[in-house]
């Protein structure tokens, strides 16, 4: 049996109970005015607004509405995380990427552009423009993007190309006493070697800098060409006696009184034993002591052109 005071106590407990329950439901359900306004209820948001931060209290509900209200615009190519639609909440965090208006030279064009990323190498990519591992920009790839800036790209390629060059033959001259001093034949025709060249080639900008020779080798040999000199002549008269030289604007004279003009002589310094062929092209010289005048380039060859008349010399006509 449970006392009748236990009883009493416990029933009043449960009344008590039961009669907090009701008030809290009527609290929240019976009275209209105590409704909690979550949409309107102050909100505090991160902006990153291209890397400058600030917190704000805000009691809008969108991106949209939070940019209006803080009087802040977008430019049409920059871009906002999440978009202008998204909803906001207490804690939401937002980031605008401002577009930077910039200027490429690349590849012989200018583009003008805008970019968004924080630095030359990811404004680049943005504009599909792609690097090999050689080309240098200015400024640098790492330098950040400042608006109305220009980044120049130089494009550096290297090759190794082959390139045929032509060898020259070597002439080999051999004379011969039966044909006429005037007469030459050739006996072996000459013919160009090739020779294959392996170049190192480098391109800035698609203009060639530097080349430089890896290999060569030889292809095709040449060909020497033999050439036959005559050297017989039919001589005519000597005569000895003095020469003498003279420089004639008329270009290179040779005088003779024997031997008319258009004809060839054979002229030999006797004190040295040189000699040389001359054209005889005037007539002369006065003196009956000399027997020709020498162009200035004739008389060098036989002598001192310091003597000034060489003495003991023989003129031999060429006939043939």
């Amino acid at each position: 049996m449970i006392p009748k005071k236990s009883q009493k106590r416990r029933i009043l407990s449960i009344f008590i109970v039961l009669l907090g329950l009701y008030g809290i439901f009527y609290f929240f359900l019976k009275t209209p005015n105590r409704v909690l306004d979550v949409e309107n209820s102050q909100k505090i948001i991160s902006l990153n607004d291209n890397s400058l931060f600030f917190e704000s209290s805000t009691s809008t509900n969108s991106v949209s509405e939070f940019l209006k209200d803080e009087n802040i615009t977008l430019g049409e190519h920059d871009q906002i995380i999440p978009q202008l639609n998204a909803r906001i909440f207490s804690g939401s965090k937002i980031e605008i990427r401002r577009a930077a208006k910039i200027k490429i030279e690349v590849d012989g064009k200018e583009i003008e552009t805008y970019a968004l990323g924080k630095n030359i190498s990811e404004a680049l990519k943005e504009n599909n423009i792609i690097l090999t591992r050689l080309d240098k920009t200015e400024p640098r790839l790492s330098y950040p993007v400042e608006n109305n800036s220009t980044i120049i790209v130089t494009r550096i390629n290297v090759e190794e190309k082959i390139e045929k060059e032509d060898l020259d033959f070597k002439t080999i001259a051999k004379s011969d006493s039966k044909l006429g001093w005037r007469e030459k034949k050739i006996e072996q025709k000459g013919e160009k070697g090739v020779e294959e060249i392996l170049y190192k080639i480098t391109y800035k900008n698609g203009k060639e800098i530097s080349r430089v020779v890896l290999e060569k080798k030889i292809t095709q040999d040449p060909v020497p060409q033999i050439e036959i000199q005559g050297t017989y002549m039919k001589f005519g008269k000597a005569q000895r006696g003095h020469a003498s030289f003279y420089a004639s604007s008329w270009g290179e004279l040779n005088a003779s009184r024997s031997i008319s003009r258009g004809g060839y002589a054979k002229v030999t310094n006797l004190d040295n034993g040189k000699s040389t062929i001359v054209k005889i092209n005037d007539y002369g010289p006065q003196s009956p002591e000399r027997i020709i005048d020498l162009s200035y380039n004739s008389f060098k060859k036989i002598a001192n052109l310091g003597q000034g008349i060489a003495h003991n010399i023989k003129v031999e006509e060429i006939l043939n």
